[in-house]
C-alpha cells in the first residue's frame, strides 16, 4: 500500500510538470512554386484527432503540443509534410503540389460539387493562379483564351465594355447566345442597364477565387432553360481564420495602336487635283489627322483593399474595397467603378448548420462617347480643328455664315467635346444560403438559397443649344439635345433542395432534388428631347416590363462504382411566363458515364497516370430573346396612341389602341448535346488536359422572320423556325515542363474548332441581315439552309489579265445574261476554322514572368469600311470634300453602289494576338517578416500579327463598319499582403 501511495504522490508531482511543457505553435503554409499562402491545409498532430486548419492567408495556430510531436501537413493536390516538435514557437511550411493528387480539386457544377477526378461531363476550372494577369477591368478578361471551345470578344476598346462569350460557337440563330452566368449560385441577368458598360463591368474581378465551365449539356442540364449555351459558375472569396489585409493596385497608360490608313493633307491635295482640279479651290491649308485629334493616351488606375479574418472568433468574414479608373482612347471616354463586397459564412451546432451570406454593392460613373470614326476617316485633312471666328464653340464646321452648311460630315473633335453623355448605375446582388446537416440523418441534408439582384441606371445626354454643329437641326435652327432616362431591372430568386450522400460498400450515392423560383422584373423612364420644337407632341414616356418568370423542379443522382465506374442523370422540368400555357414547360433530361480506364487496362503502364473515358448526353431549352419588344411575343397587347394617333368623331379627338404583332404558338428552342471526352495524364500528371469531341443540334429556333402580307400587325416577328447543328473538337494540354524548388514553368495550352451548320429554315426562306454601311437594305449577310449563320452574301468579282479588280464587272453565276441580286452567291463566314489559347507562368525564386496570348485562324471580315468609303466619287461630298481610305488606290473604283457587295472586300481576318505580358519580383519578408510585397510592370495588347487591312480583324459579327480601336497599355503594380 505504501508503494502505492508514492507512486501516486510521484505522479501528481510530474503533473503540473508535463502541462508547464505543452507548448503552443503557431506558422504559415505557403505553396512552394508561387509562394502563394495555401488555405485549408490540416495540420493534425500523428496519432491523434487533435488539429487545425489554415486560414485563408496560410496562417495556423495550434496548441497543447509536447516535445517530440510529429505535426502532419496534408492538403489535396500537395505532398503531406512531417515536423517533428521541438520547442519552436514559429515554423514555415512550403508545400510541393503532388500531381498524383491534383485531380482531387472540388469544382461546381451546380446545386453540388464533384470532385475534379470525377467529373462525368465536360467541365473546365481556373482558380486565382490560372487566370489571366494585367489589367483586368471585367470579368470576362480573367479567362479570355484560358478554355477551349470559349471564345471572348469585346469588339473593341471601350472601357468596361459588355462582351460577347460563346461558348462552342453558341446554340441559337437569332435568341441568345450568351451563357448563363451564375455568381455564388445565384443567377444572374445578363441584361446590361441604363448607364452601365456591362453587366459584368459590375462584379470585381479582384473579388473572384475560382470560375468554372460548363460546356455540354450533361453538365449544365440542370439548370435546363438557361443553359443552351453553357454555363459560368463564378465563386467569389470568402473569410478566414486569422486577421489579413491584402491591398493591390496598379497604374497603367495606354495609348493608339493602329489607324485606318487614309491619306494626309498633302497626300489629298494631290489627290484632289488629280481626280477633281475643278475642286482644288475648296482645299485648306492644314494638315489635320482626324484619327489622331479625336484619340488620346489614357491612364487607368485600379486599386483593392481586402480584409479577411474571424468576425467575433467565431464567423469567418471578408471585406473587399476597390476602385477602378479607366479612360477610353476616344477624348472624353471614361469609367469609373467603385465597389464594396462581403461575405460571412458562420456556422452553428458543430458544423450543421451552415450560413453564407454575399453582398456586393458596385457603383459605375461612366461618361459616353459617341462613334465618331466615320467622320474622322471621311474629314477633310486640309481643313483645322478649331475655327476662332466660328459661332459653334470655336470648331471648325461648314457653314455659311452663321448657317451650317447641310447634309455633310461634321467636326467629330466638336462632337466628342461638346456632348455630355453620362451614365450612373448603382447594382446591390448578394443571397443567403442555409445548409443543414441533419442530426438524425446525417447523410441529407437541406439548403435553402435566397437571392436578390437590384439595379438603378440613369443616363443623361446633353448637347448644348446654338453651339455644338452635332447637335439637332430643324431647319438650320439649332436646338440641341436634353435627354434624360432611368432604368431599373431587378431579379429575385428562391432555390430549395435536398442533398443525399451515401456510400453503401462499394457504391457512393450523391443525389439531389429541389425547387426553383426566379422572377426577372424591369421598368424605364424615359423623357426624350426636351428641346424639340413638337415635343409637347411626343412627351415623355414610362414603362414597366411584363413580369419574367422562371419555375424548375429539378433532380439529379451520381453513382460510383469502386471508384471506377460514374453515371451522373439529370432532370429538369422549367416553366417560363414567355410561352402560352400550351407551350409552357419543357423536360431536360442528361445522362453522363465515365470509366476510369487505366485502372483496367494500363496499371503496368508507370508513365501513364490518369486515363478517363467520359460520355454525354442532354437536353437544354432557351427563351431568352435579345429584343425587349418580344418578351412577350406569344401575347397580344394593346398600345394606346399619344396625340399623333388619335381618331376623330363629331369634332372631338379620342386616342386609339393598336395591337402589337404577336405570335401565341411561339414555343422553347430545344438543344440535344452529345459529348465524347477523353482526360489523360501522363508522367505522374505532369503533363495532363482532356479532349471533347461534341455534336449539338437545336430545334425549333427562335428567329425574327418576315410575315405573310396582313397576316399580323407587322411585316416581321417572332417564330420558331428550323434547326441549326454545331460540332467540333476540343483539346486542352497543361504541362510542368520544369519543376523544381527554386526553378518552375508551366504552359497550359488549348485549341478548338467547330462547324454551324443550318439544317432546316421555314419554307426554305433565306434571312438576310448585316448592315454593309452602304444604306437601306445594304445587307451583306445571310442565313441559308447548309451554310454557316451569317455568311457574307455577295458578288463574285472580276478581274483584268493584270490581276486587278473590273468595276462593276461580277460574274454571271445563274447564266441569264443579267447581273442583278440572284447572282449573289454565299462566301465564307465570320466563324474561325480554329482558334488556340496559350499561357505561360514562369518563376525563378522570388522571380515570375507570365504571358498569354490567343490565335484566330480561318475567320473572315467584310471589311465595310473600304466597300462603302474607297471610291474616287465620293471625295465630293454635297458641295465639300471627303477623304478616302488609301485603299482606293490599289482598286481605282469610282462609283460605291457599284462595288461595295464585291466578295473583294471579304478579307482573311486570322490572327496572333499577345493579350498580357507581366513580369515580377516578390519580396516574402518584406517589413521584417510582417508581410510580402510584390512589384510588377507588364503591357497589356501587347502586339498583333494579321494580314487584315483594317483596324484589327478581331470584331463582332462579322463585319467591320469601324470600330473603337483597342489600346496597349504599360503596366506598373504592387501588391502588398500582411
Amino acid at each position: 500500500m505504501k508503494t502505492i501511495y508514492n507512486k501516486l504522490l510521484f505522479f501528481l508531482l510530474l503533473l503540473p510538470l508535463s502541462v508547464l511543457a505543452q507548448a503552443t505553435l503557431e506558422g504559415k503554409v505557403v505553396d512552394s512554386k508561387s509562394n502563394q499562402p495555401l488555405p485549408g491545409v490540416n495540420v493534425v498532430v500523428q496519432g491523434t484527432q487533435s488539429g487545425v486548419s489554415t486560414d485563408l492567408d496560410g496562417n495556423f495556430k495550434i496548441g497543447k503540443l509536447k516535445n517530440g510531436d510529429v505535426l502532419v501537413f496534408s492538403y489535396v493536390g500537395y505532398k503531406s509534410q512531417s515536423i517533428e516538435f521541438k520547442g519552436q514557437k514559429n515554423v514555415a511550411v512550403s508545400m510541393e503540389e503532388d500531381s498524383n493528387t491534383l485531380q482531387e480539386v472540388v469544382v461546381q457544377v451546380g446545386y453540388g460539387s464533384v470532385k475534379k477526378k470525377d467529373a462525368t461531363g465536360a467541365v473546365s476550372v481556373l482558380g486565382v493562379k490560372d487566370f489571366n494577369k494585367g489589367a483586368m477591368v471585367s470579368t470576362d478578361n480573367l479567362l479570355q483564351g484560358r478554355v477551349a471551345g470559349v471564345t471572348i470578344n469585346a469588339g473593341g476598346g471601350a472601357p468596361g465594355t459588355n462582351p460577347v462569350i460563346r461558348i462552342r460557337g453558341g446554340s441559337s440563330l437569332n435568341a441568345s447566345n450568351d451563357p448563363l452566368i451564375v455568381v455564388d449560385n445565384f443567377p444572374i441577368s445578363n441584361a446590361t442597364n441604363t448607364g452601365s458598360t456591362s453587366f459584368l463591368a459590375s462584379l470585381n474581378p479582384n473579388d473572384i477565387e475560382s470560375i468554372s465551365v460548363l460546356k455540354d449539356a450533361s453538365a449544365t442540364a440542370i439548370y435546363g432553360s438557361r443553359a443552351s449555351n453553357g454555363v459560368i459558375l463564378i465563386t467569389t472569396k470568402k473569410g478566414g481564420k486569422k486577421l489579413s489585409v491584402d491591398f493591390n493596385s496598379q497604374y497603367g497608360s495606354g495609348s493608339l495602336v493602329r489607324k485606318v490608313d487614309v491619306f494626309n493633307g498633302n497626300e489629298f491635295r494631290n489627290l484632289v487635283a488629280a481626280q477633281f482640279p475643278g475642286e482644288v479651290g475648296k482645299l485648306g491649308t492644314a494638315n489635320t489627322d482626324w484619327q489622331d485629334e479625336i484619340y488620346r493616351r489614357t491612364d487607368f488606375i485600379d486599386s483593392n483593399l481586402s480584409l479577411r479574418g474571424n468576425l467575433f472568433g467565431k464567423v469567418p468574414s471578408r471585406l473587399s474595397i476597390g476602385n477602378t479608373y479607366q479612360e477610353g482612347l476616344r477624348l472624353t471616354n471614361k469609367f469609373n467603378r467603385n465597389t464594396i463586397s462581403t461575405t460571412l459564412m458562420p456556422s452553428f451546432f458543430n458544423d450543421h448548420l451552415k450560413i453564407r451570406v454575399n453582398a456586393n454593392y458596385t457603383m459605375e460613373n461612366n461618361r459616353f462617347a459617341d462613334g465618331v470614326e466615320g467622320s474622322a476617316i471621311t474629314f477633310d485633312p486640309t481643313q483645322p480643328v478649331y475655327d476662332a471666328a466660328s459661332p459653334f464653340g470655336g470648331f471648325f464646321e461648314y457653314r455659311n455664315g452663321n448657317l451650317l452648311t447641310p447634309n455633310v460630315q461634321r467636326n467629330p473633335v466638336a462632337q466628342l467635346m461638346l456632348t455630355y453623355d453620362t451614365g450612373r448605375n448603382h447594382r446591390l446582388f448578394g443571397n443567403v444560403e442555409t445548409e443543414y446537416k441533419f442530426h438524425f440523418f446525417p447523410s441529407m441534408k437541406a439548403v435553402v438559397n435566397v437571392g436578390f439582384d437590384e439595379s438603378n441606371g440613369e443616363r443623361t445626354r446633353l448637347v448644348p443649344r446654338d453651339i455644338a454643329a452635332s447637335g439637332p437641326i430643324n431647319v438650320n435652327d439649332l436646338y440641341g439635345v436634353n435627354e434624360f432616362s432611368e432604368r431599373t431591372i431587378r431579379t429575385k430568386l428562391f432555390d430549395s433542395y435536398l442533398s443525399y450522400n451515401k456510400k453503401i460498400n462499394d457504391l457512393n450515392i450523391d443525389a439531389q432534388a429541389g425547387y426553383s423560383y426566379q422572377v426577372y422584373q424591369a421598368s424605364q423612364f424615359f423623357t426624350r428631347n426636351i428641346l424639340q420644337p413638337n415635343y409637347n407632341a411626343i412627351g415623355s414616356e414610362n414603362d414597366i416590363e411584363t413580369d419574367n418568370v422562371l419555375i424548375g423542379l429539378f433532380a439529379r443522382a451520381v453513382f460510383n462504382y469502386k471508384d471506377k465506374y460514374l453515371l451522373t442523370a439529370n432532370f429538369r422540368r422549367d416553366g417560363s411566363s414567355r410561352f402560352s400555357e400550351n407551350n409552357r414547360w419543357l423536360n431536360t433530361p442528361g445522362l453522363a458515364f465515365a470509366w476510369k480506364i487505366k485502372e483496367d487496362f494500363f496499371q503496368s503502364y508507370s508513365k501513364l497516370s490518369d486515363l478517363k473515358l467520359r460520355l454525354g448526353w442532354g437536353v437544354t431549352g432557351q427563351q431568352n430573346i435579345d429584343d425587349e419588344r418580344a418578351r412577350n411575343f406569344y401575347l397580344q397587347q394593346y398600345n394606346v396612341g399619344n396625340n399623333t394617333n388619335q381618331i376623330f368623331f363629331g369634332g372631338s379627338s379620342f386616342p386609339i389602341a393598336i395591337s402589337s404583332p404577336y405570335n401565341p404558338d411561339l414555343k422553347w428552342e430545344q438543344t440535344t448535346t452529345y459529348n465524347v471526352g477523353l482526360d489523360y495524364g501522363f508522367f505522374n500528371n505532369r503533363l495532363n488536359g482532356a479532349i471533347d469531341v461534341f455534336y449539338k443540334i437545336t430545334d425549333d429556333l427562335i428567329s425574327n422572320v418576315a410575315f405573310a402580307d396582313g397576316s399580323n400587325f407587322t411585316n416581321r416577328g417572332w417564330a420558331n423556325v428550323g434547326s441549326l447543328s454545331t460540332k467540333g473538337i476540343e483539346v486542352a494540354l497543361n504541362y510542368d515542363v520544369i519543376k523544381s524548388n527554386n526553378l518552375n514553368w508551366n504552359l497550359a495550352f488549348n485549341v478548338s474548332t467547330f462547324e454551324r451548320n443550318i439544317e432546316s429554315l421555314s419554307n426554305g426562306d433565306d434571312i438576310l441581315r448585316g448592315d454593309a454601311g452602304a444604306g437601306t437594305g445594304s445587307t451583306a449577310l445571310i442565313d441559308r439552309v447548309g451554310y454557316t449563320p451569317g455568311s457574307f452574301f455577295v458578288y463574285k468579282q472580276l478581274y483584268d489579265g493584270a490581276g486587278r479588280p473590273i468595276e462593276g464587272a461580277f460574274a454571271d453565276l445563274n447564266g441569264d445574261g443579267i447581273i442583278n441580286g440572284t447572282d449573289r452567291y454565299v462566301y465564307m463566314n465570320g466563324d474561325p476554322d480554329v482558334t488556340f489559347g496559350l499561357a505561360s507562368s514562369f518563376n525563378y525564386k522570388n522571380f515570375d514572368f507570365n504571358f498569354n496570348m490567343r490565335a484566330s485562324l480561318g475567320n473572315r471580315v467584310y471589311n465595310a469600311v473600304n466597300a462603302t468609303r474607297a471610291q474616287y466619287n465620293l471625295i465630293r461630298n454635297n458641295g465639300v470634300l471627303s477623304n478616302l481610305p488609301n485603299n482606293v488606290q490599289s482598286t481605282d473604283f469610282t462609283n460605291t453602289p457599284d462595288v461595295f457587295l464585291s466578295d473583294l472586300y471579304v478579307e482573311n481576318g486570322s490572327f496572333l494576338r499577345m493579350d498580357n505580358i507581366t513580369m515580377g519580383y516578390t519580396f516574402p519578408k518584406w517589413l521584417d517578416g510582417k508581410a510580402s510585397l510584390r512589384v510588377f510592370t507588364g503591357m497589356q495588347n501587347a502586339f498583333i500579327i494579321t494580314k487584315y487591312s483594317g483596324i484589327d480583324p478581331e470584331i463582332n459579327g462579322g463585319i467591320d463598319n469601324t470600330i473603337y480601336p483597342r489600346q496597349r497599355s504599360i503596366l506598373f503594380g504592387v501588391n502588398m499582403k500582411f
